[in-house]
């Protein structure tokens, strides 16, 4: 009778089990690492959108109507919101665009621009260290002008080229026209910063 020889069992020594341990800690570790790396993209990612379809609107600069304050092809951002104040750089629905403009004055106020283009909102003539020339520019309204009710008084930096409130064509800026406000300039890259 044939006895049959039993199998030999092989065992891994202990430093073997450390080693094949340890190779299994480091593939789980990695692919732990690579889904929350995938999960803080994806919600970066959100994130982004949100910002940029909520709270933000991006346009690029067409013509030279806020010149020397913004110049064609720089790009900005708007910030949603209707609160604007007087200087700030409002954005506006026009004739299916989007235009932008400078908040001079606010419902209420008496708005007078004198033939050297002098800005007068109250009878106290605005500071406008923006701007490169005076001018009073393309104008048919009298003055002194009312600011109307829920209505903001708007005005280009160029103000031998821009049209602005100063015309019926384009008026006061109803709050429903209202995009939103410059806050950051993205290019060109040598003048990137937050707008004031």
């Amino acid at each position: 009778m044939d006895e049959k020889q039993p199998e030999e069992i092989w065992l891994p020594t202990a430093e073997e089990l450390k080693i094949e341990l340890a190779r299994e800690e480091a593939k789980s570790g990695f692919r732990r690492g690579m889904l929350n790396v995938l999960v803080v993209l994806v919600v970066a990612a959100a994130i982004t959108v949100l910002i940029a379809t909520r709270l933000l609107v991006l346009i690029r600069i067409e013509g030279n109507s806020m010149s020397p304050t913004l110049d064609p092809n720089e790009i900005i951002f708007l910030r949603q919101t209707r609160k604007i104040e007087t200087g700030d750089i409002v954005g506006f629905y026009y004739g299916g665009r989007i235009l932008l403009k400078r908040a001079i004055g606010v419902a209420g106020d008496q708005i007078e621009i004198d033939e050297e283009g002098n800005v007068f909102v109250n009878d106290e003539m605005v500071e406008e260290p923006y701007l490169t020339e005076k001018h009073l520019g393309k104008c048919d309204i009298k003055f002194p002008y009312e600011v109307p009710e829920e209505t903001i008084f708007v005005l280009g930096d160029n103000r031998a080229v821009s049209v602005d409130s100063r015309t019926r064509s384009i008026g006061c800026v109803t709050e429903n026209q209202i995009v939103g406000k410059a806050v950051f300039r993205a290019w060109p890259l040598d003048h990137v910063g937050i707008m004031r």
